[in-house]
């Protein structure tokens, strides 16, 4: 039996603003590291245009999303109150964080580092639809498992290695639908939607068995300080309904993006056909 290594607050949850310096920093150089790149480095090197307006607000946007999840009282809650709260985390990590980082990104940054053939090489392995589908929907998938969770939530090195783990194969997992750049060829909107959609399948069932768990699956949760009321298994089939109907909802709507963007192309090729009929 796993040791409980980490301290546990007794007393009701009170809000809090507690600041993690590992996480400040890490934000920080992040954020520092891309400025550097759409500024001094792009001037030096003659990389590309300026970053659009838009780009850098959606970085920053992700960079306080970062920030908010793993600081505060989200923080608080998820690690010490709320298995809900946790779930909430979790998506905000994998589903809401990556696409603004990516979005952030101008065609032109990475480019000089994939130009490197191993670099280039590596990424384009990690960033295939199959690789990216399936090491983020296992590492979802494991770390839910009771052991794993147990594991997570006790130790607190496991626990940030987690949402490393968590960060890192979600940004992978998004690449193939909005990566920048074209050295890492990312999918067609027709593709890149049977790909969310597919890859939205385990989330799914994950959810479910979740929700519908008869029973307190993550027992962590059972110790803790009752918060607004919910019982430990209220707070369970809370989180379970998170990552199934949330979660996928916002898959969904990734998808109905892709969708009008697709409808978009088709109508300009059928223009250009036009075009060239008439010619």
């Amino acid at each position: 039996m796993l040791l409980d290594i980490r301290p546990r607050p007794t007393a009701p949850w009170e809000p809090a603003w507690a600041l993690h310096p590992t996480v400040l920093i890490g934000t920080a150089v992040l954020g520092a590291l891309y400025l550097w790149g759409i500024g001094p480095a792009r001037r030096r090197w003659n990389l590309g245009p300026p970053a659009e307006g838009w780009r850098v607000l959606s970085f920053m946007i992700g960079l306080a999303v970062l920030l908010a999840s793993l600081n505060g009282p989200i923080h608080d809650l998820s690690d010490y109150y709320l298995f809900w709260v946790h779930m909430a985390q979790h998506l905000l990590l994998t589903l809401v964080l990556p696409p603004l980082l990516l979005a952030g990104l101008p065609g032109w940054l990475l480019e000089p580092l994939l130009r490197r053939p191993p670099v280039r090489v590596v990424g384009r392995v990690l960033t295939h639809p199959v690789v990216a589908g399936v090491l983020f929907t296992a590492g979802l998938a494991v770390w839910h498992t009771i052991a794993a969770y147990d594991l997570m939530m006790r130790e607190h090195g496991v626990h940030v290695t987690t949402h490393l783990v968590f960060m890192v194969t979600a940004v992978l997992f998004w690449w193939p639908v909005m990566g920048p750049g074209t050295s890492l060829p990312r999918l067609t909107p027709g593709m890149a939607m049977l790909y969310l959609f597919l890859a939205q399948i385990p989330m799914q069932i994950l959810g479910a068995i979740i929700t519908f768990a008869d029973e307190l699956l993550y027992t962590w949760y059972a110790a803790a300080p009752r918060t607004w009321g919910l019982s430990a298994l209220e707070d369970q089939k809370i989180g379970g309904l998170l990552m199934w109907i949330i979660g996928n909802l916002w898959i969904w709507g990734a998808m109905s993006v892709l969708f009008f963007q697709w409808a978009r192309e088709e109508r300009g090729a059928r223009s250009e056909e036009e075009i060239a009929h008439t010619a």
